[in-house]
């Protein structure tokens, strides 16, 4: 996935989820913040950002946050972005054979996944879980407590009984992590349902990205620790 029109800037301050204050050569410019999580190891003051320059005229904010680096490594920020690099990676003939089909937002029960997926006999629901929590190396979701989460995790087993396939896709919107783990301190019935969910059948995979302040693509797989 690329980005158009990127600048860097310096984070100042957050004073809502939705917007950041960040130094553009010297003056203060308000932005977009496309990421409604809390952020808050990474939204640091004099953090370098990487900034988006919208094409809308009518916009109030001239700007989108995408990027940010945190201890020298940069790490996507676009919460919109996980879905989309996800689709782009399949496509490309992985986890399906190229050229099968692909819907994004697709109603199944009570839940809207991500992404569904058919190639012949094969039939297949994806939940995409964009993460940007790191701590000594590890990657960890949900950075906050989210019952939407649990509902696509037992909404996802409901599809295994019906005879789909399906999968929980943890994109780590950085490099430099040796495993992923469900943030048991922050959200315990979070990381409880996807044990559950995983020996219900459901898929858990999780991958890093190469990120840069223009682009980032799906790269290597992460080991899953679930172990509490």
């Amino acid at each position: 996935m690329k980005y158009r029109k990127i600048i860097e800037g310096r984070f100042q301050s957050r004073p809502n989820r939705f917007v950041a204050h960040v130094l553009i050569d010297g003056a203060e410019a308000v932005c977009h913040v496309k990421n409604t999580g809390r952020c808050r190891e990474l939204l640091l003051p004099g953090a370098a950002v990487y900034l988006q320059e919208s094409d809308n005229s009518n916009r109030k904010t001239k700007y989108d946050l995408i990027a940010v680096k945190k201890d020298g490594v940069l790490i996507n920020m676009d919460s919109q972005i996980p879905n989309g690099v996800v689709e782009e990676w399949i496509r490309s003939g992985n986890l399906f054979p190229r050229g099968s089909y692909v819907k994004r937002e697709c109603t199944y029960g009570n839940s809207r996944f991500d992404l569904y997926v058919e190639s012949g006999e094969r039939k297949a629901f994806i939940e995409v879980k964009g993460v940007t929590l790191e701590v000594d190396g590890v990657a960890r979701f949900p950075d906050a407590p989210t019952e939407r989460g649990i509902k696509h995790i037992q909404e996802l087993c409901k599809c295994v009984e019906d005879g789909y396939e399906a999968y929980i896709f943890f994109v780590i919107q950085m490099k430099g992590i040796t495993r992923f783990e469900p943030n048991w301190g922050t959200h315990w019935a979070f990381g409880e349902n996807l044990c559950l969910a995983k020996e219900a059948g459901v898929h858990v995979l999780a991958y890093d990205c190469k990120v840069t302040p223009e682009s980032i693509q799906l790269d290597q797989e992460i080991p899953v620790c679930l172990a509490t």
